[in-house]
């Protein structure tokens, strides 16, 4: 019987998300706390718990079938595995920050400027695409403090609030990738593999539809129902049920995130009440 193999950090920034949208995807793990791996018992489905870093490689070499990993990491390591699915969490960016007192003058003005980064191959190839030449020097953890310490001139560094860099007396100036986890996949997979990926990503792609979208009850009065159906396209189009108060019906639909906000007040002003939002668990189009 075939299994797929999955890669995920064992902690971290994206560890929970991990273990949480496999849990929404209605995967039962066992115990996952101080693991290093484990298998699911409603799944063929095995995971192994890897430092971020090494994730990329293992998916490249085999160890694993597929793995959750941020953008960055991904970039950085230059494997060749493929990428199959945005999961929309994990949202950070590579940026580019200098001391808080100075004026930055554009990319040109890194110019044998001193860089310390944890991530030096993106950013010889950021600096390569705008012709600047620089000094590039590798540190693998709190790269914010190196300006301070006269280890460099610059960093370019993963900010998600900024408060790291602000408290270093850093600011960001040049954002030079986004990035978000993503699902990636081994290029070898077994015809029996690629069917339980495909499995998967249909309940991951169930899950972020459901995460993206509202499910909305509202009272209408009949003499506006054209108007607030028209603000309400739903899956297809809304539900539309009569109530007990002659005159009034009950429309049911769905809004996406992205609008939510702006339908709502729109329906108000177009005479809806008792405006009723629910979240929805799985999403299914």
């Amino acid at each position: 019987m075939a299994i797929l193999k999955i890669g995920i950090q064992k902690s971290g920034r994206l560890y929970e998300d991990s273990v949480q949208l496999l849990k929404e995807c209605g995967i039962d793990l066992r115990n996952v706390k101080d693991r290093l791996k484990t298998e699911s018992d409603n799944f063929p489905l095995e995971v192994f718990f890897l430092r971020d870093d090494d994730i990329p490689q293992y998916v490249e070499d085999g160890v694993a079938d597929i793995g959750i990993v941020g953008e960055n990491v991904l970039l950085e390591k230059n494997k060749q595995v493929e990428t199959i699915e945005e999961l929309g969490f994990g949202k950070c960016r590579l940026s580019i920050a200098i001391p808080r007192n100075q004026v930055y003058g554009g990319v040109a003005s890194l110019e044998g400027k001193r860089i310390a980064t944890s991530y030096p191959f993106i950013v010889k190839n950021y600096l390569k695409q705008h012709n600047v030449k620089a000094d590039i020097h590798e540190i693998s953890g709190s790269v914010e403090i190196a300006p301070g310490i006269g280890l460099s001139d610059v960093v370019a560094d993963l900010v998600s609030s900024g408060s790291t860099l602000f408290m270093n007396g850093l600011k960001e100036v040049e954002t030079m990738l986004k990035s978000q986890a993503v699902l990636i996949k081994n290029n070898k997979l077994s015809d029996e593999q690629l069917a339980l990926l495909n499995k998967l990503l249909f309940r991951i792609r169930t899950v972020k539809k459901a995460k993206r979208n509202k499910y909305v009850l509202l009272n209408a009065p009949n003499d506006k129902l054209k108007e607030i159906i028209s603000l309400l396209p739903g899956m297809k189009s809304p539900t539309v049920l009569p109530l007990a108060e002659s005159g009034w019906s009950s429309v049911h639909s769905v809004l996406s995130e992205d609008e939510f906000w702006d339908k709502i007040e729109q329906l108000k002003e177009a005479g809806a009440q008792g405006i009723l939002v629910i979240p929805i668990e799985k999403m299914v189009v």
